[in-house]
């Protein structure tokens, strides 16, 4: 891992080309995405089979390019007792968080029968992108699932790419506790396409959410608009922000828990103790050699690991907001006095005790979160995303006769007689 100072001029030329894909290779996979998208549009199933035998490995046919009853029920009954438990658990846990989110319709009811307000209208039906690839996430599943159901989803499609062995068990399990039927053996952005715009099996959804990899997140932001999407996902990242009471120990295990992801994730140390800073190098270089994913950790802290050296904790908190980091752990003795400054972050976590890890499964808080920068205006996945809020205004003729000379007035500012004239007609009719 790099180190650097505060004091270093180079230090954010450091922090902003984390992440840049190269200009030629975006635009490279940019015409793929577009190619693969135009496709699916113009050949529907076809070209989803076509894909998943290309890219996947994998030859279906219509008939079993949805996962069937009998593959969830054979995957539940295949999945032990304890890891069903810790599934529900999660569950439990996360629908206990997101329920807190809920909002409701509201209306101002005014005088002489004018009424405003707002209402709350869940949506009718979303897709669900859950990652294969490199790892299974069952997590997944449940993050995207749970605050769907809460919001009052009416129908979710889920897509996840098939391997050669079937889809991942655990993914299906999850997919079961969640009450999701329909379950399709399509990933990457054929998958995106497909439920951006229908295929003969796969129905047209109103939003996409979950994350993937640089195909799926370059498929999402070309078909929104199409439909909704929830963000463009960019690979893992954590920032650490850590004192002198902070375990070297358990600051390297929470780098490698999310540099393991991928070889783009980004892992950042921030620390004004040069003595920690060591102690952490040496605790990775220790755990990282009994990892099973060690070479992509090795490739993942080569690339974009990093420890910078601060003045101070309060010059740490002030440059993490400036980076706008996925997943925040404030590993000092004092968290709370921390959070307070904390601005900008997708999920903080406080203490020494609250592993990234605890919310990447069942802590309760949602582990979509915003990436490469986007917390600043973002907001982790969550009921929000999967309800759209209508406004109304009723108004009775005495209110319109109170406000109209004033609609009028503006209407006429702006130049459109037609707006002026449809409030002057209903004041000339008689009540």
């Amino acid at each position: 891992m790099k180190v650097l100072r505060t004091d270093n001029k180079k230090i954010f030329e450091e922090l902003k080309k984390r992440h840049r894909v190269s200009h030629d290779h975006l635009k490279a996979v940019e015409t793929r995405v577009r190619g693969i998208i135009n496709t699916v549009r113009t050949r529907g199933d076809k070209a989803l089979l076509d894909y998943t035998a290309c890219f996947d490995g994998v030859k279906l046919t219509k008939k079993n390019l949805q996962v069937s009853k009998a593959e969830i029920e054979t995957a539940w009954r295949n999945a032990s007792s304890e890891d069903k438990k810790s599934l529900n658990l999660a569950k439990k846990r996360i629908e206990k968080f997101h329920c807190q989110e809920l909002t409701h319709s509201w209306k101002i009811a005014g005088s002489g029968g004018e009424a405003l307000g707002q209402k709350v209208v869940p949506l009718e039906k979303v897709g669900i992108y859950v990652p294969g690839g490199k790892a299974s996430y069952p997590s997944s599943v449940l993050m995207s699932a749970i605050p769907a159901h809460v919001a009052g989803v009416s129908e979710i499609i889920m897509v996840t790419p098939p391997s050669p062995k079937g889809i991942n068990l655990f993914t299906l399990v999850a997919a079961r506790i969640c009450g999701i039927k329909k379950i399709f053996k399509v990933g990457g952005a054929q998958a995106i396409a497909a439920l951006a715009y229908g295929t003969e099996t796969i129905p047209q959804v109103d939003k996409i959410v979950g994350p993937g990899n640089i195909f799926v997140a370059l498929a999402k932001k070309m078909v929104s608009g199409e439909v909704g999407i929830d963000m463009i996902a960019g690979p893992s990242e954590i920032l650490v922000i850590a004192d002198g009471s902070a375990r070297p120990e358990f600051i390297a295990a929470d780098l490698l828990s999310q540099a393991e992801h991928d070889e783009e994730a980004q892992v950042i140390l921030m620390t004004p103790s040069q003595a920690l800073a060591a102690r952490v190098q040496d605790e990775i270089n220790l755990l990282m050699e009994k990892l099973p994913r060690k070479e992509i950790l090795r490739k993942a802290l080569k690339r974009y690991g990093l420890i910078i050296i601060t003045k101070n904790i309060s010059d740490a908190v002030a440059l993490s907001n400036k980076v706008a980091p996925e997943h925040l752990l404030l590993a000092v003795k004092d968290p709370y006095r921390l959070l307070e400054k904390v601005k900008n972050a997708g999920s903080v976590f406080l203490g020494h005790f609250s592993p990234v890890a605890a919310g990447d499964y069942l802590a309760g808080p949602n582990h979509v979160l915003p990436t490469s920068g986007t917390a600043r205006f973002s907001s982790p996945l969550g009921v929000y995303d999967f309800v759209k809020f209508i406004s109304f205004t009723h108004l009775n003729q005495a209110q319109l006769k109170k406000l109209g000379n004033d609609i009028m007035r503006l209407a006429r500012i702006e130049g459109l007689e037609a707006h002026a004239r449809s409030v002057e007609l209903r004041l000339s009719k008689p009540r």
